[in-house]
């Protein structure tokens, strides 16, 4: 068991090295200061429980003073910066060091587990599992978010390092149906939601049916781009059988922003909620301390994506969304069940601000998104032809309003992926009903063999994962 926990680990570390040799050692280096922080943050002789919280504030700091001089110095530099220029000072020198890949999700994976420490939560203590727990190849790179609770048990189980054909079978259809969603989908809208973003940025204006449109590709792109990796990381994880959180629940069928962040990246949003917003006083202070402390944690989640203004423009436009919400649900409705109307204009209002905040988070700049907020309203022409002020109109046009109209049927009608479980057979159930059972079995293994085969002709072209940045 310990020789298949330590070959992950390699086959994990060497994962990483291949994406990004030159930022390897500082992940070893954030694994190492952690697990020996833990062990220092766990009861014992001599441990008082003032050094073990001055213990917890001096790794909580060391992991964010790495994680801040890695992805938000140059922010900062700039922003002083400018300040300087308008004082007629010569500017200080930025740093010239590239953002490590992952350093967010290592990072808030092992700020949990050390809180966990702390909190007397954690008692698994093997530094091959540990090891493994930060560096678990699936979701190292874009999350999602892990949980110590989640996943020591399992590398602690011999049990998990016995293949499973079942596992291996579903494992591989919740594979390839996420890498179809990135592909077939998720890269097709992001074409044209590439094509009116960049556009605008390189000083075009939109036009209301491009603007709208642009918007709408890229709340797909985003969604199919995030959801597709998070699916292809769990049933990857489920092929070597350990289970990965479920990240994505069909969150564009919400009907108000609180139900949104229940369903939209899951393990972040568990994550800011347990470390972040119940510490700063959650709901126990009372209604206006309960909202600002909702403000606060998503301005901070907004600024966990990126080191711009933007995002965390974004994070504020959620925090103001989801303020409203509680303002609504306890002044307004209250108790009552909302009907049938009301849950439509609900999903409506809740999509369409989806929407408009997506806007500020994939705009280069505040002044890209004015403009396209100004182009969704209208002020720079309403002309019914998408995409003519880019240039001459894609000649895939079609295709790109038949993807969209997919996407959107996917995103509203259909189950999360997850639930393929219940379509892949086990083996146990094909005893009993040869027939039918072998039948259904052959239609989703020829459903998964051509979904492949389609995702397979996509590859070869520049095609990025959009979390690996944040």
């Amino acid at each position: 068991m310990r020789a298949a926990a330590g070959f992950l680990s390699l086959a994990s570390l060497f994962f990483y090295g291949w994406w990004s040799v030159e930022a390897l050692p500082l992940l070893l280096a954030s694994i190492c200061f952690n697990y020996w922080a833990g062990l220092r943050l766990t009861r014992g002789p001599g441990r008082t429980d003032a050094g073990r919280k001055r213990m917890l504030v001096f790794a909580l700091t060391v992991n964010l003073a790495v994680l801040a001089t890695f992805k938000y110095a140059n922010f900062f530099l700039a922003n002083v910066n400018e300040g300087i220029a308008a004082a007629g000072f010569t500017p200080v020198a930025m740093l010239h060091i590239a953002l490590p890949i992952g350093i967010s999700f290592y990072t808030f994976t092992q700020i949990a587990f050390l809180v966990d420490c702390w909190q007397d939560k954690v008692h698994e203590r093997s530094f091959i599992h540990y090891v493994l727990f930060v560096t678990y190849f699936p979701h190292l790179i874009a999350g999602p978010v892990l949980h110590h609770a989640q996943m020591m048990p399992q590398f602690a189980n011999p049990a998990t390092y016995r293949a499973d054909t079942n596992k291996i079978a579903l494992g591989l259809a919740i594979f390839v149906f996420g890498l179809a969603k990135k592909l077939l989908i998720g890269d097709k809208v992001g074409e044209y939601a590439d094509l009116m973003f960049n556009g605008v940025h390189n000083g075009t204006t939109p036009m209301l049916y491009t603007a709208w449109l642009g918007v709408l590709a890229y709340t797909l792109q985003i969604y199919f781009d995030f959801s597709g990796y998070s699916d292809m990381a769990v049933g990857l994880s489920l092929c070597l059988g350990v289970k990965l959180p479920l990240n994505f629940n069909s969150p564009y069928k919400s009907t108000n922003i609180i139900e949104f962040w229940r369903r939209w990246h899951i393990s972040l949003s568990t994550f800011l909620r347990d470390y972040l917003y119940i510490p700063l006083g959650g709901n126990r202070k009372g209604p206006a301390r309960r909202y600002l402390n909702l403000f606060i944690t998503m301005l901070l989640g907004g600024l966990w994506h990126g080191a711009a203004w933007t995002f965390v423009i974004w994070g504020g436009l959620h925090g103001m969304y989801l303020v409203i919400n509680h303002l609504w649900n306890s002044k307004i409705r209250r108790d009552s069940k909302p009907g049938r109307l009301a849950k439509v204009l609900g999903w409506f209002v809740t999509f369409l601000s989806v929407m408009i905040a997506w806007v500020v988070f994939r705009a280069d700049s505040m002044h890209a998104a004015m403009e396209i907020y100004k182009g969704m309203l209208g002020f720079h022409g309403t002309a019914l032809e998408a995409f003519t002020e880019f240039g001459p109109v894609p000649s895939r046009k079609p295709e790109f309003f038949q993807t969209l109209l997919v996407g959107l049927f996917i995103c509203l009608a259909l189950p999360p992926t997850i639930t393929l479980q219940r379509w892949v057979p086990q083996a146990e159930s094909l005893a009993g009903r040869p027939r039918a059972s072998l039948a259904f079995t052959a239609v989703m293994a020829l459903l998964t063999v051509l979904l492949l085969g389609l995702c397979v002709s996509r590859l070869g072209s520049y095609s990025p994962f959009l979390y690996f940045q944040f």
